[in-house]
């Protein structure tokens, strides 16, 4: 993740001029890819994440780390997966998704995207409808 050394990367263009990104605008191009792949439920945070989310600042960057050395990305992604899907091809499409993603909109060189399946979701039954015995319903 960044400190506070290590802000911001510079990308020097051609004519000598220079782009700079915040390390948090390639976690939230990052989270944006992430949420584009079918069987991805959402990200998974650490604990001071979640203290965040529970004060009610929403973080789309949560779960994701991003480190930048000379115009080279690697991202860290904890994710949660949707069951039923296969895990491993949901791992490489959200790491091609990522890496083409941010490789597009900068220009900087993705080398790694891990992918951390943190855990799995299980949709939630809907409810019965409850049927009350005979003996109630005669009694009413």
């Amino acid at each position: 993740m960044a400190t506070e050394e290590n802000i911001s990367i510079e990308t020097i263009d051609i004519q000598g001029d220079k782009i700079t990104f915040a390390p948090d605008v390639i976690a939230t191009i990052a989270s944006l890819a992430a949420n584009e792949v079918e069987g991805v439920e959402g990200m998974s945070g650490t604990v001071v994440e979640g203290l965040t989310g529970m004060l009610n600042k929403k973080n789309i960057t949560k779960g994701i780390k991003v480190e930048i050395n000379e115009n080279v990305a690697l991202i860290d992604i904890n994710v949660i997966l949707k069951y039923g899907y296969k895990i491993h091809e949901v791992s490489v499409a959200l790491q091609k998704n990522i890496k083409t993603t941010i490789e597009n909109m900068t220009g900087l060189n993705v080398a790694s995207v891990n992918v951390f399946v943190q855990s799995i979701a299980f949709e939630k039954p809907e409810k019965a409808e409850v049927i009350k015995p005979k003996a109630e319903i005669e009694g009413e």
